[in-house]
């Protein structure tokens, strides 16, 4: 169809942000649903979409009938990282499960690079996915605005912070780890350290909370002093680093949260190279409760969340996300558990 010789089209999203005076990713947000809009910047877009009479992606690809029969499962993580934390495989399997008996196809994405999201986000706006899972989530990571952007069916394992726009499936981390910096004290254990994640993963931030909770409400620290925190990056390279900063700034600890099974397993090494004994001298507790807590030496306690389950959990919600075209997003948390081993 043509109007004054030229070819009738749908308006853009960026028209549609033209027209209300705001950016492209308030639209998105607006469009999708999110809650982090105010009442009149939302009235501003929703005038904006009539008036233009703009269709939203989703909404057209729906109309259209178009599925692709395939999900990405995205982990903006290096190879290295991907094979060595249990925590990854775990969630694959549980994706994979549960798509099992469906007519989805799940596609494997590392992003490592700029120019690999920048193919990837290419690949998106063609349309070749139904959904999108993304694993591993940075609080800078553009991927999921991107998705929003796109009305896109995602979702995310854990989210980047506490107004995630996104739907996720989390575990309780924080009271994950206040149950074992409170095992540790009930134990007689006073000088406590942990080896918390980066910085910009909430995940991370949530443990080191717990962590300190714990103490706060015990009325206990190392000395009354500061805690005594040791940042590292959740691989087995990070905790040995960190357990010798510890080691180095408080000789008298007695226990190590770790916040993850991996970065204890790599202080438990550093301990062992130190002449400390675990758990004589130092008791030490991981988080995942992965299969390498089970085969240290002594065996580690640890903080279990269920995480081929949170895998599962993913592909449900995005399933219905995909089948209802519902634009409601959803946030799912899973409970955790204390798991006793010989490490304390």
């Amino acid at each position: 169809m043509a109007v004054n010789g030229r070819r009738s089209r749908q308006p853009t999203l960026e028209e549609v942000a033209a027209r209300a005076g705001v950016g492209r990713g308030t639209v998105s947000r607006v469009i999708n649903g999110s809650m982090r809009v105010s009442d009149h910047t939302k009235a501003a877009v929703e005038q904006a979409v009539a008036e233009l009479g703009y269709v939203p992606n989703r909404a057209a690809r729906a109309l259209a009938g178009h599925r692709t029969d395939a999900i990405a499962l995205v982990i903006p993580e290096a190879e290295t990282k991907l094979f060595a934390e249990p925590y990854f495989s775990d969630i694959v399997r549980g994706v994979g499960a549960e798509l099992a008996d469906t007519d989805m196809q799940l596609l494997l994405t590392l992003i490592r690079t700029s120019k690999e999201r920048q193919r990837f986000a290419h690949y998106l706006r063609a349309q070749r996915v139904d959904g999108v899972l993304v694993v591993s989530v940075h609080e800078d990571d553009p991927l999921p605005d991107l998705l929003e952007d796109l009305g896109l069916p995602a979702v995310l394992s854990g989210r980047r912070s506490d107004l995630e726009s996104v739907s996720y499936v989390d575990s309780d981390n924080v009271g994950g780890a206040r149950s074992a910096v409170a095992h540790l004290i009930a134990g007689g254990r006073r000088r406590i350290a942990t080896i918390t994640g980066p910085a910009d993963m909430y995940v991370a931030q949530c443990r080191l909370d717990g962590y300190r909770q714990a103490l706060e409400a015990a009325g206990t620290g190392p000395d009354g002093q500061e805690p005594l925190v040791a940042r590292a990056d959740f691989t087995e390279q990070g905790g040995r680093r960190a357990m010798a900063e510890l080691l180095i700034r408080e000789p008298k600890l007695d226990a190590v949260f770790a916040a993850s099974d991996v970065m204890a397993a790599g202080a438990l090494y550093t301990l062992r190279e130190a002449g400390r004994q675990v758990p004589d001298d130092v008791a030490l507790i991981g988080f995942d409760d992965s299969a390498i807590a089970r085969h240290t030496d002594p065996p580690l306690s640890s903080v279990r969340q269920p995480i081929e389950e949170m895998g599962r959990a993913m592909a449900r919600v995005l399933m219905e996300e995909i089948t209802s075209r519902s634009t409601a997003k959803r946030h799912v948390v899973l409970g955790t558990r204390l798991v006793h081993r010989a490490s304390t």
